[in-house]
């Protein structure tokens, strides 16, 4: 079984190391982060993550912004705010996040709370994802209406995966670049776009005009 790619965004240098340490000796993948501006790039280019862990007091920014940022980029796991001891429960509706964590915790009531995220977001994952008139099954990398059936190419499935976590909102073309690609040698916007034009073939009763994966000024949304 592929281990858990997890990632830790805590500024306290001193707490980060062993959260990591635990969740590595539980035989998770774990990518450690000491900022905002350093979880979003890693949480977009180092991926694919299980869950995320975010401190909602960074010293450039609150977890909160960061779980945003990262939804509007397609990020859909599960994100849990590690929050600050005594502070007001944050709004998870309003940031996105999965839930939350007071400071301070135990490491193995952290690691529960974690691994009961983990098994959740599995379940809602095979269950599939709703997709216009379509069931999005990532995992199995296809999409279902009835006893119709459309297989979609990896690409394809990450591409519908963060378009889907943006909620309707448009995810700029580099984001989704990004997101998908990485900062691989050769993919320039004409990459995207081809995939986008292959999906619409797919997906779209009328490829030419688009009604589900839209074209946005700078970027795409899928209408939901």
């Amino acid at each position: 079984m592929t281990a858990k790619h997890i990632l830790l965004v805590d500024d306290d240098a001193a707490l980060r190391p062993l959260i990591a340490e635990q969740l590595t000796a539980a035989g998770m993948q774990v990518t450690e982060a000491a900022s905002m501006a350093e979880g979003l790039e890693k949480g977009l280019h180092q991926g694919p993550f299980d869950a995320m862990l975010l401190n909602s007091d960074l010293p450039d920014g609150d977890g909160g912004h960061l779980c945003r940022h990262l939804r509007a980029q397609g990020i859909t796991c599960p994100i849990i705010l590690l929050t600050a001891p005594g502070g007001p429960a944050p709004a998870l509706a309003e940031s996105g996040a999965t839930g939350h964590i007071a400071k301070p915790f135990r490491l193995a009531m952290l690691l529960a709370r974690l691994r009961d995220h983990l098994r959740q977001g599995q379940a809602a994952t095979d269950q599939g994802l709703d997709l216009g008139p379509y069931r999005f099954h990532p995992g199995a990398k296809q999409l279902l209406a009835g006893t119709q059936k459309i297989r979609l190419t990896e690409k394809e499935t990450q591409i519908l995966r963060h378009l889907h976590g943006a909620g309707g909102q448009c995810v700029p073309r580099d984001a989704l670049l990004d997101a998908v690609w990485g900062y691989a040698d050769g993919i320039t916007t004409h990459t995207l776009e081809t995939h986008i034009y292959r999906l619409r073939r797919k997906i779209e009763p009328d490829p030419a005009q688009a009604s589900l994966l839209v074209t946005e000024p700078g970027g795409y949304r899928l209408v939901v």
